[in-house]
């Protein structure tokens, strides 16, 4: 018998940025303020939030509730804002609770104002198409649609957050499942509890202690390599793999051992069926981009115009070069753009010697910094 289903309905189309780690940003308008606000498009959340200072600044009252939010470094309970109405072009979304949260370290670490999270509370009411090689999302009703010719179907488990099961393949072989999640700048994380029980990681891997931002701030991570980890048919070699401890069990280990991010997804165009339960990839023109396997030990952040030197992490290459917390960072090679993003990207060259311009106390600096190549 034929599907009586209808077709999905093509609602809308607009732009989206793309954050260091190919982190998705949009833009939209709350109620009916005028102030265009950034949201990160963020898998990884299971609702919906408002940054504090936002909602200080447009005027909007938060009601205290007994809910815990936990992220990577914390857990917090969190206030709400019931029945908000988000615009984008073409489409108005309504009936939304907003959990609020401070994200003042992600506005740091991006350089520009993040004033919230879209996560499950959007994306469980839409087919959502995101094409990185034109920066355009499409939104449809949910409906029958019709997938591209090159690609593949994957059935994620998609209890808030999709999990897919993944091949990881470094020490030994392991079929686990992780977490998609657009919202996290990076390849790949596992916790220290998967590496340990797993066996995966071989023995001669030497991860190099490194400096993380997650939604609680700043925490220390271990960063190396995985030999080979494989989505669907697609195999990615010499992965960048960050190994977390991950006290508040964010990862939700056993049932998954970590989460791949928008520096891996990026290399596809995706469409996010939620109401299927399915999710579908198709590599685009970013593909068979290098990954980064710099290392810096750096940590930078944007504070009140001004790009300043975060810990520095011990015997690291930023440690060897004489970069000390609250260093101002005028310039990174010939670039004065105070771009902290572009200065980011300056830095992903391993072996490379790379003057840095420095403010410290008052007097101009010149140091050289050799990034590290992660192994």
């Amino acid at each position: 018998m034929a599907s009586t289903e209808p077709d999905a309905k093509f609602i809308t189309r607009f732009s989206f940025r793309q954050f260091n780690g190919g982190v998705i940003v949009v833009k939209a308008l709350l109620n009916n303020l005028s102030d265009s606000l950034n949201f990160i498009f963020d898998t990884g959340s299971g609702g919906i939030s408002l940054d504090s200072a936002t909602c200080a600044r447009l005027g909007i009252k938060a009601i205290p509730s007994d809910t815990t939010i936990t992220g990577m470094g914390e857990a917090h309970k969190v206030c709400f804002v019931f029945d908000q109405t988000l615009h984008f072009p073409g489409l108005t979304v309504d009936k939304l609770n907003f959990h609020v949260s401070d994200y003042s370290a992600l506005s740091s670490i991006y350089g520009e104002k993040i004033d919230g999270i879209i996560g499950y509370s959007f994306f469980s009411r839409y087919i959502v198409k995101v094409d990185f090689d034109s920066l355009k999302i499409e939104v449809y009703n949910p409906g029958k649609i019709k997938y591209p010719k090159e690609g593949v179907l994957l059935h994620p488990d998609i209890n808030n957050i999709p999990m897919q099961k993944l091949l990881v393949k470094d020490a030994r072989k392991v079929n686990f499942n992780f977490y998609f999640d657009t919202g996290a700048g990076l390849c790949f994380l596992i916790s220290e509890a998967f590496a340990k029980d797993s066996g995966v990681l071989l023995a001669s891997r030497r991860p190099l202690v490194t400096e993380a931002e997650g939604l609680g701030g700043k925490l220390q991570m271990n960063l190396t390599i995985i030999k080979l980890l494989q989505l669907g048919p697609y195999k990615f070699r010499s992965v960048p793999t960050y190994i977390f401890k991950d006290e508040y069990n964010v990862t939700s280990y056993p049932n998954t051992g970590g989460l791949f991010g928008n520096d891996l997804l990026r290399r596809f165009n995706f469409v996010i069926n939620y109401p299927k339960q399915e999710i579908y990839l198709s590599p685009n023109g970013h593909f068979n981009d290098p990954f980064d396997y710099s290392y810096t030990g750096l940590s930078i952040f944007y504070i009140d115009g001004q790009i300043i030197v975060g810990d520095v992490v011990a015997n690291s290459p930023a440690a060897a070069a004489g970069l000390e917390k609250e260093d101002i960072l005028i310039s990174v090679g010939n670039d004065t753009s105070n771009n902290i993003q572009q200065y980011k990207t300056l830095l992903q060259s391993p072996k490379e010697k790379i003057p840095l311009l420095i403010n410290r106390n008052g007097k101009l600096i010149t140091l050289w910094i050799t990034p590290k190549i992660i192994t």
